[in-house]
């Protein structure tokens, strides 16, 4: 295996069960399809699912030119390799409400498509809770790679078995609330009057 070509770790916020991999200016989360309960993405954005509600996690990243060959599942609750796309090829780590941590640039051979492979552990420790110190882990190795589908390498956690229930889950839209008449006529006016 090649040494990484970047390599730093940092406490990183994470908020309402998640922390973000995202190229700048992408913001709007993709649909919450959790298929493999760790990470799901869309160009330019990927979520990392977190047990806890809010708090700090302990976070490293790697970055490689090449695929990660060695894989170690041992010390690992959930290892998952993932295709996420950069758009501009600065996608970095990170959060909602929240400076981004002193992390590197998670892309920086440029936009296109990267594996990343996303590992947790402690994630059932402090379900749902607000922590004020670390109690979960995550290493995220990446490089660059064409699209494929997850391959996973290791579930064993509630909180990952949770968030694939969840996706198996059919999403409901809410139906528009009924109009009131008199908006009903408004629309049928403006409608005459070419407006």
């Amino acid at each position: 295996m090649s040494d990484p070509v970047a390599k730093a770790s940092a406490l990183v916020h994470a908020e309402y069960h998640v922390f973000q991999l995202a190229d700048d200016e992408q913001y709007d989360q993709p649909a919450f399809r959790p298929e493999n309960g760790l990470i799901f993405s869309k160009p330019g954005l990927a979520v990392v699912l977190v047990g806890i509600n809010s708090g700090v996690v302990n976070t490293t990243v790697e970055v490689y030119r090449h695929p990660v060959g060695r894989l170690d599942t041992d010390e690992w609750d959930e290892v998952v390799d993932h295709s996420i796309e950069s758009i501009s090829g600065q996608m970095r780590v990170t959060v909602l409400m929240d400076d981004p941590p002193e992390l590197p640039t998670l892309t920086p051979f440029g936009p296109g498509p990267y594996r990343v492979r996303v590992h947790a552990r402690g994630r059932d420790r402090a379900t749902d809770s607000h922590v004020s110190e670390p109690v979960e882990d995550y290493l995220l190795q990446i490089w660059p790679g064409r699209h494929e589908p997850d391959a996973v390498h290791k579930q064993t956690d509630r909180t990952g078995a949770m968030f694939r229930r969840a996706a198996d889950q059919p999403v409901e839209m809410p139906s528009p609330p009924p109009e009131d008449g008199w908006e009903r006529k408004a629309r049928a006016r403006l409608r005459r009057h070419g407006n």
